[in-house]
Protein backbone atom coordinates (compact mmCIF):
# COMPACT_ATOMS: atom_id res chain seq x y z
CA UNK A 1 0.00 0.00 0.00
CA UNK A 2 1.15 3.40 -1.11
CA UNK A 3 -0.49 5.12 2.06
CA UNK A 4 1.84 7.32 3.80
CA UNK A 5 0.58 7.21 7.09
CA UNK A 6 0.78 3.30 7.11
CA UNK A 7 3.96 3.38 6.42
CA UNK A 8 4.24 5.80 9.24
CA UNK A 9 2.50 3.59 10.97
CA UNK A 10 4.40 0.23 9.95
CA UNK A 11 8.05 2.19 10.66
CA UNK A 12 8.52 2.83 7.27
CA UNK A 13 8.91 6.38 7.35
CA UNK A 14 10.34 7.45 10.44
CA UNK A 15 8.36 10.32 13.14
CA UNK A 16 8.12 10.86 16.45
CA UNK A 17 5.65 9.06 18.35
CA UNK A 18 3.69 10.94 21.02
CA UNK A 19 1.15 8.28 21.95
CA UNK A 20 0.64 4.61 20.63
CA UNK A 21 -1.55 1.33 21.37
CA UNK A 22 -2.73 -1.33 19.25
CA UNK A 23 -5.54 0.65 17.77
CA UNK A 24 -3.85 3.94 16.92
CA UNK A 25 -0.60 5.61 16.59
CA UNK A 26 0.15 9.31 17.43
CA UNK A 27 2.93 11.52 16.01
CA UNK A 28 4.62 15.24 15.53
CA UNK A 29 3.11 16.64 12.45
CA UNK A 30 6.62 17.74 10.79
CA UNK A 31 4.51 21.08 9.67
CA UNK A 32 2.94 22.05 12.81
CA UNK A 33 0.22 24.89 12.60
CA UNK A 34 0.62 25.38 16.63
CA UNK A 35 2.53 24.85 19.50
CA UNK A 36 1.25 21.71 20.06
CA UNK A 37 0.27 19.79 16.92
CA UNK A 38 0.13 15.72 17.31
CA UNK A 39 -1.80 13.46 14.09
CA UNK A 40 -3.67 10.48 15.73
CA UNK A 41 -4.13 7.81 12.84
CA UNK A 42 -5.95 4.37 13.50
CA UNK A 43 -3.62 1.70 12.53
CA UNK A 44 -6.51 0.25 10.36
CA UNK A 45 -6.48 2.03 7.14
CA UNK A 46 -9.37 4.08 6.59
CA UNK A 47 -9.22 6.45 3.99
CA UNK A 48 -11.63 9.20 5.60
CA UNK A 49 -14.39 9.41 7.83
CA UNK A 50 -16.99 9.36 5.14
CA UNK A 51 -15.56 5.72 4.56
CA UNK A 52 -16.00 4.58 8.53
CA UNK A 53 -19.11 2.51 9.42
CA UNK A 54 -20.60 1.22 12.38
CA UNK A 55 -17.96 -1.19 13.03
CA UNK A 56 -15.69 1.43 13.23
CA UNK A 57 -17.69 2.88 16.08
CA UNK A 58 -15.21 1.69 19.10
CA UNK A 59 -11.98 2.60 16.91
CA UNK A 60 -14.03 6.14 16.52
CA UNK A 61 -14.36 7.02 20.38
CA UNK A 62 -11.14 5.12 21.13
CA UNK A 63 -9.12 8.06 19.00
CA UNK A 64 -11.33 10.89 21.14
CA UNK A 65 -10.32 9.17 24.13
CA UNK A 66 -6.86 9.10 23.02
CA UNK A 67 -6.65 12.79 21.75
CA UNK A 68 -8.01 13.44 25.81
CA UNK A 69 -5.12 11.91 27.27
CA UNK A 70 -2.53 13.18 24.78
CA UNK A 71 -4.11 16.82 25.67
CA UNK A 72 -3.82 15.91 28.92
CA UNK A 73 -0.06 14.75 28.16
CA UNK A 74 1.13 18.04 26.91
CA UNK A 75 -0.60 20.23 29.80
CA UNK A 76 -3.00 21.86 27.41
CA UNK A 77 -5.41 22.35 30.31
CA UNK A 78 -6.27 25.46 29.09
CA UNK A 79 -7.84 24.57 25.75
CA UNK A 80 -7.04 22.50 22.21
CA UNK A 81 -9.15 21.98 19.09
CA UNK A 82 -9.49 18.60 17.58
CA UNK A 83 -9.92 18.62 13.92
CA UNK A 84 -11.16 16.21 11.44
CA UNK A 85 -10.49 17.22 8.07
CA UNK A 86 -12.70 15.01 5.25
CA UNK A 87 -12.28 15.30 1.67
CA UNK A 88 -10.61 17.05 -0.70
CA UNK A 89 -13.05 20.49 0.16
CA UNK A 90 -12.88 19.78 3.74
CA UNK A 91 -8.94 20.27 3.81
CA UNK A 92 -7.68 16.27 4.08
CA UNK A 93 -4.26 15.62 2.24
CA UNK A 94 -3.36 12.05 3.10
CA UNK A 95 -6.09 9.81 2.04
CA UNK A 96 -6.20 8.01 5.60
CA UNK A 97 -8.62 8.72 8.58
CA UNK A 98 -6.75 11.29 11.07
CA UNK A 99 -7.35 13.62 13.93
CA UNK A 100 -5.51 17.00 14.53
CA UNK A 101 -4.58 17.62 18.37
CA UNK A 102 -3.81 21.30 18.52
CA UNK A 103 -3.00 23.54 21.47
CA UNK A 104 -0.25 25.44 23.45
CA UNK A 105 -1.71 29.49 21.99
CA UNK A 106 -5.37 30.94 21.43
CA UNK A 107 -7.09 29.15 18.28
CA UNK A 108 -8.88 31.69 15.95
CA UNK A 109 -12.70 30.79 15.05
CA UNK A 110 -13.86 30.48 12.02
CA UNK A 111 -10.64 28.11 11.20
CA UNK A 112 -10.69 28.19 7.70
Amino acid sequence: MSCLFCKIVEGKIPSTAVYQDEFLYAFADVNPQAPVHVLIVPREHIASLSDANEKNRELLGHLLLAAAKIARDKDLAKGYRIVVNTGEDGGQSVEHLHLHLLGGRQLSWPPG
